[in-house]
């Protein structure tokens, strides 16, 4: 299992410096992969581009972008384009639907027939990214257009799925799927087996499934939880996060955080790769500073074989 990196946002005029700090010290950390999220702060393409150009080596990639809100041909050449900045083979698109909430009520749009949503937009952009024009209308998605844009390499997809009819649009037109707030015996009882057999019965490759959860090593697993749930509240009430958290058995974000000392962290680590995550991202949270150091060192100590 590859260990990636969460990236975290600074709110100020250094986001970009800070990011790219981040990047340079995970490369340097050994860590395979830094994925940074597109919610309310920096775009993440472009700020991918400009950070992830400063630092090679290391994948990128977006955690997730919405697609309501951006043209699938429009999202295409952004990220060809961002592709082209890092350098080939490096950016990795992950991408979502978001929720009701938020494409509704702060966007405007229609949240209405996510998943056809889906089936559509990657009707667009995944020939776009291949090169190919496309003339698709569909009830959600129009587009009769093709790119000049220059391609430095394939991009590969990974999409946000939950549902089963998600899963199975993963796995029969993307590389996988990339998990949020979803624990280790979901991803192994509902995740793995649903987007493995989906493709399978495709003819494709088995999926990447990439699975980033909060992580803290730490002394007092008590109050890192109570922070975690602090945090992380909003994901637990977001209707396709609370259905993983319901499969869980979880209560709440706080009971799927990977929390506790060096041995107990590196289990839950484990089974993660135990129960098919072909990916742990890393979402560290840690508010002291001690214990953002024993994490980070136990994440290297995993990175190296240790």
């Amino acid at each position: 299992m590859r260990i990636g990196l969460g990236l975290a946002e600074r709110g100020d005029s250094g986001a970009l410096t800070g990011l790219a700090d981040q990047l340079r010290r995970g490369a340097d950390d050994g860590f395979a992969s830094a994925w940074l999220a597109n919610i309310f702060g920096l775009e993440a393409l472009t700020a991918l581009a400009v950070a992830g150009s400063q630092v090679p080596g290391i994948e990128l990639g977006t955690a997730v972008i919405p697609t309501y809100p951006r043209h699938p041909a429009m999202l295409a050449q952004q990220a060809m384009t961002a592709a082209l900045a890092v350098g080939q083979g490096r950016l990795t698109l992950g991408i979502g639907l978001s929720h009701q909430l938020v494409i509704e009520s702060m966007y405007g749009y229609s949240f209405d027939k996510p998943a056809r949503h889906m089936r559509e937009y990657l009707e667009v952009l995944l020939p776009l990214l291949d090169g190919t024009p496309v003339s698709v209308d569909g009830s959600t998605v129009h587009a009769h257009i093709g790119l000049s844009t220059p391609r430095a390499a394939t991009v590969p997809v990974l999409l946000a799925a939950m549902a089963p009819r998600m899963l199975r649009l993963a796995a029969e037109q993307t590389a996988g799927t990339i998990l949020w707030m979803t624990g280790p015996a979901t991803v192994r009882d509902y995740i793995v087996p649903t987007i493995t057999a989906a493709a399978s019965a495709a003819g494709k490759d088995a999926p990447r499934v990439v699975c980033q959860l909060p992580v803290c090593v730490t002394s007092d697993p008590g109050a890192a939880r109570a922070q975690a749930g602090e945090a992380f509240a909003i994901y637990g009430q977001l209707p396709s996060y609370r259905a993983m958290l319901d499969k869980e058995g979880a209560a709440g974000p706080a009971d799927v955080a990977i929390v506790g000392d060096e041995d107990a962290v590196a289990t839950q680590i484990a089974d993660l790769a135990a129960a098919g995550a072909t990916d742990f991202v890393a979402a560290v949270f840690a508010a002291d500073e001690a214990d953002r150091r024993r994490t980070r060192s136990l994440l290297k100590k995993i990175i190296a074989g240790g």
